[in-house]
């Protein structure tokens, strides 16, 4: 039987990262409930005070094919290397310099949102084709593949 997937992002501030999130894949902000224009107006019917109302976020792919992102308030920071990572496919189908030309071309892109670049790792054939380890806002790791 096939299950949907949701990806969930522990963060300290889940709006911030989710909008990285949101730039870095092109995703968006999923739509308020019913009939509200906006979220603000959403959480003030449902009585969530102000300082509750950034305790989570979700992200949606806009053509519905990949998973949502959730972002949810913890009060720790992030304390080990990720032993789960995404890898953002930003190279498909490239290879050699091509792919890590265009690899470093978004290393750039997502450094200039908040990113840090963490590792580059050169081609070596015959199954490594090179990918550059990043980190997001808040630390949390993942790979330009």
């Amino acid at each position: 039987m096939a299950r949907d997937v949701q990806i969930t992002f522990d963060s300290a501030d889940p709006a911030a990262l989710a909008a990285f999130w949101a730039e870095a894949l092109g995703y968006r902000l999923q739509d308020p409930p019913g009939d509200f224009e906006s979220w603000e107006q959403a959480l003030e019917a449902m009585g969530v005070p102000p300082e509750r109302r950034n305790d989570a976020s979700a992200l949606v792919d806009p053509e519905g094919a990949r998973p949502r992102l959730f972002f949810q308030r913890v009060p720790e920071g992030k304390q080990a290397k990720n032993r789960v990572h995404l890898d953002v496919r930003a190279a498909p189908g490239l290879e050699g310099d091509a792919r890590m030309a265009a690899l470093e071309a978004e290393a750039e892109r997502l450094v200039s949102l908040g990113a840090t670049r963490l590792q580059r790792h050169e081609p070596a054939p015959p199954l490594g084709t090179g990918h550059i380890v990043m980190a997001d806002p808040e630390g949390n790791e993942f790979c330009l593949d």
